[in-house]
């Protein structure tokens, strides 16, 4: 714990990269125990008042946190996740936490070995706008993947897929995605993309399941 700490509190640069920011931030934590749960929880919180700084630092250094708690230890059974948007909610959060009491944006568990992983991939009126474009920008992945069910889509379609599912909101290429043509060539495209995404995280499902056009996405990875 006490390297998971250091690294969080100065992750490299390139720990930063592969964590996009985002309005709120999951901070995980994990024990053999629930004591020892509680326990990380405090040390934590100490560790970040030692710091003079923290008053001044920003959702970055939030996600640098985050990042390095999640990526420098093994998992253990007992854990707990704190959902946070800044490091005064951290704090706060992290004080219910180590007492063993209910705090706001603290959920937490045991885990269960020995359970099966699975996906489901939903189905037409699932589709909003500029659903994906985020994820596009941030993660190479997601956006390869997305570009090559568009190439090979757009070719049966009269508009460019991207243009409907990114249109803006009112304009005539965004009335277009609730048309069952656009509706389920966007959904099939962006769950492709979500798959090979988490694919590349090594998270691979024992199961697939989809429904209507999500069976489909579901039967092609």
């Amino acid at each position: 714990m006490d390297q998971s700490i250091d690294a969080a509190a100065g992750a490299d640069s390139e720990g930063a990269a592969r964590a996009p920011s985002a309005e709120l931030v999951p901070v995980v934590l994990s024990a053999r125990s629930a004591e020892a749960l509680h326990a990380q929880a405090a040390k934590l919180r100490s560790h970040l008042e030692q710091q003079s700084d923290l008053a001044q630092r920003d959702l970055t250094d939030l996600t640098n946190t985050a990042y390095s708690l999640a990526t420098t230890r093994v998992p253990m059974e007992h854990r707990a996740v704190v959902v946070a948007g800044d490091h005064g909610e951290l704090m706060e959060s992290l004080v219910g936490l180590a007492d063993g009491e209910p705090a706001g944006g603290v959920v937490h568990g045991t885990a269960r070995s020995g359970r099966r992983t699975a996906f489901l991939f939903s189905g037409q009126g699932a589709q909003r706008l500029g659903m994906g474009r985020e994820l596009y920008a941030a993660f190479p992945v997601f956006a390869e993947a997305f570009d090559a069910v568009v190439a090979g889509l757009d070719a049966h379609l009269d508009r460019p897929l991207k243009s409907v599912v990114w249109a803006e909101e009112g304009s005539d290429d965004a009335v277009l995605l609730n048309q069952t043509a656009y509706t389920q060539t966007a959904l099939f495209a962006v769950e492709v993309a979500l798959f090979r995404l988490v694919e590349s995280w090594g998270i691979t499902p024992d199961y697939l399941a989809g429904h209507s056009i999500g069976e489909l996405a579901a039967a092609h990875v």
